[in-house]
């Protein structure tokens, strides 16, 4: 008896999240210097972390022989006050990733249905598939999240919603407007999960707390990850009524969330200047790859996160290609879009080397179809 027999049900059926090549990996494999690799795959910030998270995590280094807050009480005060809620409404998780499998612990089991967008977060159906309730892809419009057709997939076995702004993979956002009426139009037996991982890339995030507050099942999700520059750390949090998050607090490990990771997400918070330095990058790199993917004739989604959308003749051909010159991107075939590539905006030299080789790529196509 091997243990695929002795597994639970579906287990060895469930589908594995593939992350990207490190950079010395690619390097070595390739016979590159390892600065001549620049990694444009998982979204990360380009500019490296808050200055700030880096100082306090200096200063907290003599203390990783103790344990973290178990509560991360200063940490949840601290985003209790960034967000306007209660300090009772938040809690601080290992990376938002730990948050959505906690919201399945709570929440789903066999039977149960989640409704989600067709090319979502892949997160997303893993969790549902892992606690044995079936994901409701919902096709989706312009590479957005369409609400009127993920409210008219509920039923009564529907326990939670996904709605990604800006959605990852394809960048799209969902105006607030119609975010807020949505929450507020879902029966009660549904818990609408939004996932804010890009926020903080918009000028102006929808803002969901009129739904919290007035007794609607919401929940919000954040990360340092992003724009913060923290991913190596996994710090993420939720906020949402409090009667929701103290369900969530019931199934959370001790001390999951480290001490560096506390301290640096603390300081992160104050870093204003740092987070709008690197949105206002952000912008400007949008427009470069956008319109230099463009102008190669490359069909591109420039989106509202800090990474863009484009359509090549095969995904996983120009990734082979472009790892080979040390430039790492993320194909999606794994969300059945298999001609497509999501390019994270990176700096100027890179978002230049990164157009650069593509025309490459280009022009060698054209070289082929004419021979």
């Amino acid at each position: 008896m091997n243990y695929a027999d002795l597994a639970n049900a579906g287990v060895s059926d469930l589908p594995m999240y593939v992350p990207g090549k490190p950079i010395a990996d690619v390097a070595s494999e390739y016979g590159l210097p390892v600065e001549h690799v620049a990694k444009l795959a998982s979204n990360e910030n380009p500019f490296g972390p808050s200055p700030l998270a880096m100082e306090a995590v200096r200063e907290c280094i003599g203390s990783m022989h103790l344990y973290p807050d178990g509560g991360a009480c200063a940490l949840r005060r601290a985003i209790a006050d960034l967000r306007g809620v209660g300090e009772d409404a938040v809690m601080v998780g290992n990376g938002s990733n730990e948050l959505i499998e906690l919201m399945g612990h709570a929440f789903l089991r066999p039977g149960l249905e989640v409704v989600m967008g067709a090319q979502a977060f892949i997160v997303y159906k893993l969790v549902t598939r892992l606690f044995g309730a079936t994901a409701v892809e919902v096709p989706m419009r312009d590479f957005g999240h369409d609400l009127e057709a993920m409210r008219r997939a509920i039923t009564d076995r529907t326990r939670m919603v996904f709605v990604a702004s800006p959605n990852n993979p394809t960048g799209i956002a969902n105006d607030g407007d119609a975010l807020l009426a949505f929450a507020k139009s879902l029966p009660e037996h549904v818990i609408f999960c939004f996932d804010e991982a890009y926020a903080e890339y918009l000028e102006a995030a929808p803002d969901l707390r009129e739904a919290i507050l007035a007794g609607h099942k919401v929940v919000c999700l954040r990360t340092f990850s992003k724009i913060y520059g923290l991913g190596g750390l996994r710090v993420g949090y939720a906020y949402g009524d409090r009667d929701l998050i103290a369900l969530l607090e019931r199934v959370r490990q001790p001390f999951n969330v480290n001490l560096i990771g506390q301290a640096a997400a603390l300081a992160a918070l104050e870093d204003v200047e740092f987070l709008e330095k690197c949105r206002g990058a952000n912008n400007q790199g949008r427009e470069q790859l956008s319109a230099g993917l463009r102008d190669l004739g490359f069909e591109t989604w420039g989106g509202q996160a800090n990474f863009v959308l484009t359509r090549v003749s095969d995904g996983a051909r120009y990734f082979e290609a472009l790892q080979k010159r040390g430039l790492i991107v993320r194909p999606l075939g794994g969300y059945g879009m298999h001609d497509f590539l999501r390019i994270t905006i990176g700096r100027q030299d890179e978002n230049e080397r990164l157009l650069a080789e593509m025309g490459l790529l280009l022009s060698g196509d054209a070289k082929r179809k004419v021979g």
